[in-house]
Formats: C-alpha cells, sequence, structure tokens
C-alpha cells in the first residue's frame, strides 16, 4: 500500500507540476489583484455586471502574459527562442488560454448573480489553472 502511494506521488509531484502549481498560484495572485483594482476602476464609469466582466478581461490579459513566459522557461522548460517556435507556442498557449477564459466569462457572468464577485473570481480561478495546465502540457508545451 505504501508502495503505491509513494509511486503515485513521485509520479504526480514532480518538478514541473510543483513549478506549474507555484507559477499558477504566482498567476492567479497577479489576476485576481488586477481584477480588484480594474473592478474597483471600472465601476466609476461602468455599470456593475460591465465592469466586472470587463476587469477579469484586463486581468486575463496581464496574467496570461506572465503565465506564457513562466511556463515556457520555468514549468515546461521550452527551450527554443527560435522566433517560429516561439510564434507557434504562444499562438497555442493564446487560444488555450482563450478557451478558458470563455469559461472564466460565462462561470462569472452566472456566479455574479448568486455570490460577491471576489469570491466568484477565486472559484473560477480554481477550475482554471486545472484547464490551462491539461492544455498547456498536452498541447502547447508538449515538444521540449
Amino acid at each position: 500500500m505504501n508502495d503505491k502511494i509513494t509511486g503515485l506521488i513521485k509520479k504526480f509531484l514532480n518538478r514541473e507540476t510543483i513549478s506549474y502549481l507555484i507559477f499558477g498560484v504566482l498567476t492567479t495572485v497577479i489576476n485576481i489583484i488586477v481584477f480588484w483594482f480594474a473592478e474597483r476602476e471600472l465601476l466609476l464609469f461602468m455599470p456593475d455586471k460591465a465592469a466586472t466582466l470587463t476587469a477579469n478581461i484586463v486581468a486575463w490579459v496581464i496574467a496570461v502574459a506572465f503565465a506564457f513566459i513562466t511556463n515556457k522557461i520555468f514549468v515546461f522548460e521550452s527551450k527554443s527562442m527560435e522566433f517560429k517556435v516561439v510564434m507557434k507556442e504562444l499562438y497555442g498557449f493564446v487560444i488555450a488560454r482563450l478557451l478558458s477564459l470563455a469559461f472564466d466569462e460565462g462561470f462569472m457572468f452566472v456566479a455574479i448573480m448568486f455570490m460577491n464577485s471576489m469570491i466568484a473570481k477565486i472559484i473560477s480561478n480554481v477550475f482554471v489553472v486545472i484547464i490551462n495546465y491539461v492544455l498547456s502540457k498536452f498541447f502547447i508545451f508538449k515538444d521540449k
């Protein structure tokens, strides 16, 4: 029994997974902080829901830029800086993140009807991190 547990831990808690979790948390923190500031400022000029959804997109753009750099260099260790390779990775990364943004915006749109926008943002980010990891590992940075 202990050997099975140890095997699972070694399989899933490797350098890549741990670094993804660390940078995923940092990306999430950046996303939430930018969201909080942007929503607070946009509420001065826009209706509540419009400000929330717009702030979500602003936070997404900044978080995606940070995440691409950290995922490429530190998490999945994609070493090539050849323009063609970087553009292919960036294209795939942005497309994958657009899919998770669609989930995030949809979740936020529905959730803010029932709960505080910051609580909705935190819950949404848990799912977004999982979606992004799967897409990055198996589709974007699969060839190191």
